[in-house]
């Protein structure tokens, strides 16, 4: 019997530690940390995947929108850096911690993946490895942070010092791996498919492969 008192103990306390452990990741403050590659090259690091902050000559391209309740702080962030407006988001791929915080972004913006990564936005299956999912941040906010634009191999956007090149060289990471060139900077932002000295997660559910990569 002290036994079963002990452990319903231990099982509510487990709960409510949960409980206070979510409350405290959403209430926490959101920081930022700003790292400069170029007079007009930033990234932004914390809160998901690396978010890159291309300031142009009419304005501001972002790359990645990184986790929920992140795509405002991204936007406040970007405000620190330059008085332009924001004018384009790119998703590299589908995952949750890259483009859930497009909701928070203005609905006036263009909106740049690759054609898969926009299939895979409109269920917004779990990566490979990780519980199910319960909901569709897309779906919540009735299509808002969708894509308004896709590629299928290759796109570029804007001239001159402005332009942006978008390759896709198929699966890998997932099925829609954007690799986003910035070519007058000499700079390439290549999100997860590149994550580090290591072998990406392969998302299988999301179209990702071993043997393509």
């Amino acid at each position: 019997m002290k036994r079963m008192i002990v452990l319903s103990v231990l099982v509510v306390t487990c709960a409510l530690s949960l409980v206070v452990t979510a409350q405290q990741q959403a209430t926490a403050p959101k920081v930022l940390e700003v790292t400069k590659l170029k007079d007009n090259l930033f990234v932004l690091k914390g809160g998901g995947g690396n978010t890159a902050v291309f300031i142009m000559a009419d304005g501001v391209t972002v790359v990645d929108a990184k986790n929920p309740g992140w795509g405002q702080p991204i936007l406040d962030k970007i405000k620190e850096l330059t008085d332009k407006p924001v004018v384009r988001l790119i998703n590299t791929h589908t995952h949750a911690d890259h483009v859930s915080g497009n909701v928070e972004f203005p609905a006036t913006i263009d909106i740049v993946t690759q054609e898969n990564t926009k299939t895979n936005m409109e269920k917004m299956v779990a990566p490979s490895g990780f519980p199910p999912a319960t909901s569709n941040i897309f779906k919540e906010h009735n299509g808002r942070g969708m894509p308004k634009r896709t590629f299928k191999d290759k796109m570029s956007i804007g001239n001159g010092n402005d332009r942006v090149d978008l390759y896709y060289f198929g699966r890998g990471h997932t099925n829609g791996d954007a690799w986003v060139v910035f070519p007058s900077l000499g700079v390439m932002h290549a999100a997860d498919i590149f994550s580090g000295k290591n072998i990406p997660l392969l998302d299988a559910n999301n179209g990702g492969s071993g043997v393509a990569i």
